[in-house]
């Protein structure tokens, strides 16, 4: 019997996400590796099956593609149910989609980060023709942009500082959200709310601002972390350290 196909970098926080659903939802799937560097997700193959030329792309035992992580996760959860990995109800359902969004929102601050340990390192060692051939491949402009400052734009510590800043407030939000019972943050149980946040969460507790994420600073998240971590499903999804 075929298995579904992701797409996938292990680094990649949208992937991170959507490899968490699946092991929560316990699907075995066949992996495929994606090097970001080696510009893999923008060759004209892979733009066929995602046009936006981004990953997690999962292709389904059908042949069918999906990707965005968010819409995954949701389509996982409505086509295996159990175990149920969004609220109960339709405003908590809403609620959820629009934390979504939120997270969603803020990857580019998160890129900041990510992207100086990997693509940065490899895209400044480009000559000008090799970066202007790689930018002709990306479909989106917002990418193209990304891949300039990762080539020969070094973000600065202001600009480092303000991204720090506004992945900070993710958990002072989380904080509060978190406060309203049931030790998750939507509907009182685990969802693709909480899934969602993760790559963000791991990545801030490991670099961006690691005293954030305390019982000192924020108790509620810290404790939401520590549970989160103990899921098996989290030691399946591999999301390991930034650095491995």
């Amino acid at each position: 019997m075929a298995l579904p196909v992701l797409h996938h970098a292990w680094k990649s926080s949208a992937s991170r996400r959507v490899r968490l659903c699946l092991a929560e939802k316990g699907v075995r799937f066949e992996s495929v590796l994606v090097d970001l560097t080696r510009g893999e997700h923008h060759t004209p193959e892979y733009l066929k099956k995602n046009p936006l030329g981004v990953i997690p792309l999962l292709v389904l035992e059908d042949g069918r593609a999906l990707f965005e992580s968010g819409t995954i996760c949701e389509y996982l959860d409505e086509t295996i149910p159990d175990p149920p990995l969004r609220p109960e109800g339709a405003y908590d359902r809403a609620t959820m989609r629009n934390w979504i969004r939120h997270v969603d929102g803020l990857i580019g601050n998160l890129i900041i980060f990510n992207w100086k340990h990997s693509i940065a390192k490899v895209a400044s060692q480009w000559s000008d023709a090799e970066l202007a051939e790689k930018l002709r491949s990306i479909p989106s402009k917002e990418r193209q942009e990304a891949w300039l400052r990762a080539a020969r734009k070094p973000y600065t510590e202001d600009e480092q500082a303000e991204a720090r800043r506004k992945l900070v407030a993710l958990l002072d939000r989380m904080e509060e959200m978190l406060g309203s019972g049931g030790g998750w943050l939507i509907g009182g149980r685990y969802s693709i709310a909480d899934i969602a946040v993760v790559p963000f969460v791991k990545r801030i507790e490991e670099e961006i601002a690691p005293d954030e994420v305390s019982q000192a600073k924020h108790p509620r998240v810290h404790d939401w972390w520590q549970r989160l971590q103990a899921r098996p499903a989290f030691k399946v999804a591999r999301i390991e350290s930034f650095y491995d």
